[in-house]
């Protein structure tokens, strides 16, 4: 395509636009919302996400699904630059790019697009949390962080955190909520209780399977758990939250 066709292109496109008040996405907005992501701050980042809307954003494709695909690509790539810049290490950023980045290519509906665009922006301000507060806490507590991040699904235990680290129990313990600003054993609830939460939003998991899959001794416990820390029952929050676009 010669200079001449791509201006004429270009023309052709904005009077398109403007004719069916098409538009792009907010700038200011849309820097607020990867600086949230940047400095790991997953309410800012959960409350200035906006999902994919065909009617709402500029024509990378006349497929719809294969338009909010390119878009959710595009994304991708700007998370990920933006989170090496905040001090994700580089062979990570990338190699979740490509992960995240087939299971795009998957998808056969724009709702399961949107499902995961909301699971990938959750992941890297976890993942950029995690990072942040590395840079404030002792090496210890940040490993320990870490850790528990990655093995909500399997058994955790004070004792083992502590061999992990080569710390006693009980110096591990004071120190991690001296920096945490709460128990060991409730900020794994939390996170798992997190996760529950995200699961309830966005997948059809039963109470039961996710209950069994985040490691709670049985699922009444995991209902009382989750109401303590969010106020709902698991199948309230779902009634309310499940797959709901903000």
């Amino acid at each position: 395509m010669d200079k001449m066709d791509i201006k004429k292109n270009l023309y052709h496109t904005e009077f398109i636009n403007r004719e069916y008040n098409i538009s792009h996405l907010d700038y200011n907005r849309e820097n607020e919302f990867f600086n949230a992501i940047k400095q790991g701050d997953t309410e800012a980042a959960k409350r200035l996400f906006k999902p994919l809307a065909t009617e709402d954003m500029g024509r990378l494709s006349d497929d719809d699904l294969r338009n909010l695909k390119y878009h959710l690509i595009i994304t991708v790539a700007l998370i990920t630059r933006i989170c090496i810049e905040g001090g994700m290490e580089m062979e990570v950023a990338y190699n979740l790019s490509d992960i995240y980045i087939r299971s795009i290519d998957k998808c056969r509906r724009e709702e399961d697009v949107n499902v995961l665009h909301r699971e990938l922006v959750d992941d890297y301000a976890q993942r950029m949390s995690l990072i942040q507060r590395a840079n404030r806490c002792p090496r210890s507590v940040t490993i320990c962080l870490d850790y528990i991040y990655d093995n909500l699904h399997t058994k955790i235990t004070l004792d083992d955190l502590a061999k992990k680290v080569g710390l006693s129990s009980a110096y591990l313990s004071k120190l991690f909520k001296a920096e945490v600003g709460m128990p060991v054993s409730e900020y794994i609830m939390r996170k798992r209780v997190e996760a529950a939460a995200n699961m309830l939003k966005f997948s059809e998991y039963s109470v039961l399977e996710i209950a069994e899959y985040l490691c709670f001794s049985s699922e009444s416990y995991f209902i009382q758990v989750f109401r303590r820390i969010t106020g709902d029952t698991p199948k309230v929050y779902r009634e309310k939250y499940f797959r709901v676009k903000k």
